[in-house]
């Protein structure tokens, strides 16, 4: 065995055991609320309507807290790169103080929520850094700092830090936090059942009728009725709204390894440059911290996933002087077309049907204040920072276009362009070596074939079931991937990430 096989996948994973998993409905269910997806952003919105004497279920296709949320880097923050300035001039000065007063506030919620409930995880208070190291971008941070500032964020422009390199400046943003995502989830599911709240593992919902009441159906047959349905699903697994055209998937790779406690930086520390790196630290043992590295920005499916992580890890031990890689894994972002996520009802004319995501990788402050948002829609309370995130918003669509444009342009270049491309890899199942994949043409049909470790040959279709796109192999993690909405599935075709709610057909090779 060599080294890259003994390095684990989540630490967050790792480190809170969920147990047994919770059991399938065993028969037709009816609640007040159903809420699709077990992540941050589904179990804080199940929770909130639960605290205020809602029956609430729960559905989650795989394991709670274990999807993205359970990949994250995990920082609280209301500083969300150089968010502000961009909203300033897109949304207008308003718009700015409504997105920063509403993520301050999930931030001081979760706090709350921490004391109320006596959760144990690990939660550090921390100041939040956008950093750079071009002198280039130092009047592009100014900017981000005076936005911030004037957006009500504690928030200034500093040209020190605590990082082992020189920085040309930075946007600090002080009273943030970071915390362990999973044993939070799993104390907020906890509290959910003792309120009585129901939650289904296990249990991926395939059919949504609207009406009233509105109608699931689960891939075991299973019917849930719900007076209102919560889609909190990171990508919606539903297109009836078009979101998808909204929306733009990537992934971003972390690695994290030990440090010593004296060296390791106590801020929270994002930079755009370089594909991106974010650092933070995390309470370890023996004297020493957990150093989490973030970057490497990827659409699914498109490139060397191995070769990206290689940069990463280099990256963090060239810099952090003591750097032993100790997990390494993969977490997946939706990018809204204008940079807010779109939370509120699904689309218009939908009256009880709610939907949250777009979060663009601040998906944990983004969540909690999702649960707070459509728990409020739901109970017909009005929200200041409503219309900001409300999904069913045109004007801001079209003052983006030209992100939207480049959004369906690579889509269609995918969907058209995959199946013209000429052929570089594999041109045949024979070809395929051990622990790789490719799409391959077996006679008339494009097949998506795996060989395992063993030699042994597994195949499946290539068009991925949510809109027809090609999938491409993941070789670093063993995944096929959709490039043009995000769809994941392991070799033999199952499931791993929606929105596909149906596996890859298997095929005869």
């Amino acid at each position: 065995m060599n080294a890259e096989t003994r390095i684990q996948g989540s630490y967050w994973l790792e480190t809170a055991p969920q147990g047994e998993p919770a059991p399938r409905p065993s028969g037709d269910v009816t609640v007040d609320v159903a809420v699709i997806g077990g992540g941050i952003a589904g179990l804080s919105t199940a929770w909130e309507l639960v605290r205020q004497g809602r029956e609430v279920a729960v559905l989650e296709a795989g394991r709670i807290a274990a999807g993205v949320t359970g990949h994250t880097t995990a920082k609280l923050s209301a500083q969300h790169t150089l968010v502000y300035d961009h909203l300033r001039r897109t949304r207008g000065p308003e718009g700015a103080r409504l997105y920063a007063r509403s993520q301050t506030a999930a931030i001081e919620h979760a706090a709350e929520i921490v004391e109320e409930l006596g959760i144990e995880c690990e939660w550090e208070e921390a100041a939040a850094f956008t950093y750079a190291e071009d002198r280039r971008r130092v009047g592009q941070l100014r900017a981000e700092a005076e936005a911030a500032r004037d957006a009500g964020l504690p928030a200034d422009f500093v040209t020190e830090s605590e990082l082992p390199f020189p920085i040309a400046g930075a946007v600090r943003v002080t009273d943030q936090a970071q915390f362990h995502p999973c044993k939070y989830l799993l104390a907020l599911a906890e509290d959910l059942r003792r309120r009585g709240g129901a939650v289904y593992e296990g249990t991926r919902v395939v059919g949504l009728s609207e009406g009233e009441p509105c109608v699931l159906k689960t891939d075991a047959g299973v019917t849930v009725r719900a007076d209102e349905v919560v889609v909190a699903t990171h990508y919606p697994i539903f297109d009836r709204a078009l979101l998808f055209t909204r929306l733009s998937p990537r992934r971003e790779l972390v690695v994290a390894g030990t440090i010593d406690e004296e060296l390791a930086p106590r801020g929270m520390y994002i930079t755009p440059e370089q594909s991106t790196r974010s650092v933070r630290s995390a309470p370890f043992r023996d004297g020493k911290r957990l150093l989490v590295v973030t970057g490497e920005h990827i659409t699914p499916g498109t490139a060397d996933v191995e070769k990206h992580f290689a940069r990463l890890s280099g990256w963090a031990a060239d810099r952090f002087q003591g750097f032993k890689m100790t997990h390494r894994w993969a977490t997946q972002d939706n990018d809204s077309t204008d940079s807010v996520p779109l939370v509120g009802p699904m689309r218009a004319g939908s009256r009880h049907t709610y939907v949250a995501t777009g979060f663009g990788g601040w998906g944990l402050s983004g969540g909690i204040m999702a649960g707070r948002l459509i728990s409020d829609l739901v109970n017909g309370r009005e929200v200041e920072w409503a219309g900001l995130y409300d999904p069913r918003r045109l004007g801001t669509v079209v003052r983006e276009g030209t992100t939207f444009l480049k959004n369906q342009a690579k889509v269609a270049r995918h969907f058209v362009g995959d199946r013209l491309a000429s052929v570089t890899g594999p041109t045949s199942p024979q070809d395929i070596a051990p622990g790789d994949g490719a799409v391959v043409r077996v006679g008339a049909r494009q097949c998506a074939v795996h060989r395992d470790e063993s030699g042994s040959l597994h195949a499946v279709s290539a068009c991925c079931t949510h809109l027809g796109c090609l999938v491409a192999f993941n070789r670093a993690e063993q995944a096929w991937e959709c490039p043009c909405h995000g769809s994941r599935f392991a070799p033999d075709g199952s499931i791993l990430q929606g929105p596909a709610v149906r596996p890859l057909e298997q095929r005869d090779i």
